[in-house]
C-alpha cells in the first residue's frame, strides 16, 4: 500500500480531515484550480479559512502592491501573496481558540497559454506553512512551465499539481526526495515542467537547495538548473531572457587556470560581434548530469564542492542533462533570440563532428549540425595540447572524418568556427584530472594550476578529498628539562 499514488481528490481529503491543518488560498492569474479540489473533496470547513482570487490585476496591486517591473507572473509577486495572507491569518485569528491548529498560506500566480498566443503557460507556487502551532512557519517555493496547448488542459495540471504541493508539505516533508517525486503524482512532463524549488524554514535547515535542483534534473522534471554567485537557485528565464549567452562546459573537478583562461578568451571574441552587447550578456559555467555521473551514481558532495568554487569566484553555474549541444541551444533559444557563443576545446569540437553521436537522428549529422547552425551560433575553439611532444591542435589541423570534413569546412570557412589565440602557453598541459590526482594523493603542485584563492578554498573546505597532513616529518622529541 505504501507505493500506491493517491489521486488529488483523496489528497485534499486526507488534508480536510486532518484537524490540525488550516489556513488560506489565494490565487491570480490562471490558477483558480486548486481550492476547487479542496471544496469538491468535503469537509473543507475545517482546512479553508478563506480563499481568495485577485483576477483583476488593478485589485491585485490594491491588495499585493505594484511591481517594480510591471509583472504579475514572477517570484516577488508570489512571496507578497503568501506573506500578507499568512500574516493576516494570524492577525485575525484568535491563538487560544485555533491552539491547535497548523496555520498554512498557500498560493499560486499562473499565465496559461493565450488563446492568440502560442508562447508556453508557466507560473509561480509556494506554500507557507506550519508543522505545529509554536513553530516559525516553513516555506516551499516552486516555478513551472506549463506545456499542453489548450488554457484548460493547463488549469487542471495547475489544479492536481496545487494540492500534491500542498500534501508533501504537510505528509512528506522530512524526505526531500520523495517530496520532489511526489509533484509528479497523476502528471507527466509532457504537461508540465518545475525548473525551481526552494525549501526554507526549521524543518528545512538541513536541507541545500541547491541538491533540491539537482534532484530536478536527475528525475527529468527539467533540463537543466542554474545557481547564481551567491550560490542560491535561479529561474532560468529570470537568467537569460533576451540575453547574448556565453557558455563554457567542462567538469571543473576543479576549475582550473585553463577554464578561466577559456573564458576570458573567449568573452574577448564573443564582445567584438556586432550583434552582442556586454549589458546584456550572460556567461555560464554548464556541467553535464552525464558529466557528474562519470565515476557511477552522482555524488552529491563533490556536486556541491564543484558549485561552491565556481560560486565563489563569481560565476554563474548551469546544471543541464543537455549531452549534445544541439539540444542546449534549443534550450536557450526559449529564452533568447540573440547571438550564442560556445567555447570548447578541440576535443569537444571532433565530438560535435563524429557521426556516432547523431545516429538516433533521422537526418543523422546533417540533421544535428543543422539543428546546432541554424541559428545565430559562434563556435570558438581553445587549442590543445596534451604533453610537450605532441603538435598544438586548433580548428586547422583537428582530424575530421573524411566524409564529414567537407561539412566541417563549411562552417569554418564561414567563421562560424573561431579560433582563440591570446591563450597562454604554459597553461596548456593542466587537466582536471591531473589536478584532482595530486589533490586525493596529498602530493603538492596542483596550487599552481588553478585560479587564485581556488588553493585556499579548496584546503579550507577540505573539497575532493583534500585533507591536512597532520604529521610533521623528522620532529623531535621535546628534551626534558635539566634540574639545576
Amino acid at each position: 500500500m505504501d507505493n500506491v499514488i493517491l489521486s488529488a481528490a483523496q489528497k485534499a481529503l486526507n488534508i480536510n480531515l486532518d484537524e490540525h491543518i488550516y489556513g488560506t488560498f489565494s490565487e491570480i492569474g490562471a490558477g483558480q484550480e486548486v481550492v476547487r479540489h479542496f471544496f469538491r473533496a468535503g469537509g473543507a470547513s475545517g482546512t479553508i479559512a478563506k480563499a481568495m482570487s485577485a483576477y483583476d490585476m488593478d485589485v491585485s496591486d490594491a491588495i499585493y502592491g505594484r511591481e517594480n517591473t510591471g509583472r504579475y507572473v514572477c517570484e516577488p509577486r508570489l512571496i507578497k501573496m503568501i506573506e500578507r495572507e499568512y500574516l493576516l491569518l494570524e492577525d485575525r485569528l484568535d491563538r487560544k481558540k485555533h491552539k491547535k491548529k497548523y496555520f498554512f498560506s498557500y498560493a499560486n500566480t499562473i499565465a496559461t497559454t493565450k488563446y492568440d498566443d502560442q508562447q508556453p503557460g508557466h507560473g509561480w507556487m509556494g506554500v507557507r506553512f506550519q508543522l505545529n502551532e509554536n513553530q516559525e512557519p516553513n516555506d516551499v517555493i516552486i516555478h513551472i512551465r506549463l506545456h499542453e496547448h489548450e488554457a484548460r488542459q493547463q488549469q487542471e495540471t495547475v489544479g492536481t499539481l496545487g494540492v500534491n504541493l500542498m500534501y508533501a508539505c504537510f505528509f512528506l516533508h522530512f524526505s526531500p526526495e520523495e517530496f520532489i517525486k511526489s509533484l509528479y503524482h497523476n502528471l507527466s512532463r509532457k504537461q508540465v515542467e518545475i525548473d525551481m524549488v526552494q525549501m526554507n524554514g526549521d524543518n528545512f535547515k538541513h536541507i541545500d537547495n541547491r541538491l533540491l535542483s539537482l534532484l530536478l534534473v536527475k528525475n527529468k522534471m527539467t533540463e537543466a538548473v542554474i545557481f547564481g554567485p551567491d550560490g542560491n537557485s535561479l529561474q532560468p528565464s529570470d537568467v537569460l531572457y533576451k540575453k547574448n549567452i556565453l557558455t563554457l562546459r567542462g567538469s571543473f573537478r576543479p576549475v582550473t587556470k585553463v577554464n578561466i583562461d577559456m573564458i576570458k578568451n573567449g568573452l574577448n571574441k564573443f564582445v567584438e560581434e556586432k550583434k552582442v552587447s556586454e549589458h546584456d550578456l550572460q556567461v555560464l559555467f554548464e556541467i553535464t548530469l552525464n558529466n557528474l555521473k562519470a565515476e557511477g551514481d552522482i555524488n552529491e558532495k563533490d556536486f556541491i564542492d564543484r558549485v561552491d568554487i565556481l560560486c565563489s569566484i563569481g560565476q554563474t553555474v548551469m546544471i543541464s542533462n543537455y549531452q549534445r549541444y544541439y539540444k542546449l541551444l534549443d534550450y536557450f533559444r526559449r529564452f533568447s533570440d540573440k547571438k550564442l557563443g560556445i567555447i570548447l576545446g578541440v576535443p569537444n569540437l571532433q565530438e560535435i563532428f563524429d557521426p556516432k553521436f547523431y545516429r538516433h537522428l533521422g537526418g543523422g549529422i546533417l540533421e544535428g549540425i543543422g539543428k546546432m547552425f541554424n541559428r545565430d551560433v559562434k563556435v570558438y575553439v581553445y587549442p590543445f595540447k596534451p604533453d610537450s611532444k605532441s603538435d598544438l591542435l586548433t580548428s586547422k589541423n583537428v582530424e575530421i572524418k573524411p566524409r564529414v570534413k567537407p561539412l566541417y569546412d563549411f562552417f569554418r570557412f564561414n567563421k562560424r568556427i573561431v579560433d582563440l589565440h591570446d591563450y597562454n602557453d604554459e597553461y596548456l598541459n593542466i587537466f582536471s584530472r591531473k589536478i584532482l590526482k595530486l589533490i586525493k594523493k596529498q602530493k603538492s603542485g596542483w596550487e599552481t594550476m588553478v585560479p587564485t584563492y581556488v588553493d585556499n578554498i579548496i584546503k579550507e573546505k577540505k573539497l575532493f578529498g583534500y585533507k591536512e597532513d597532520v604529521k610533521v616529518k623528522g620532529s623531535a622529541k621535546p628534551k626534558r628539562a635539566i634540574k639545576k
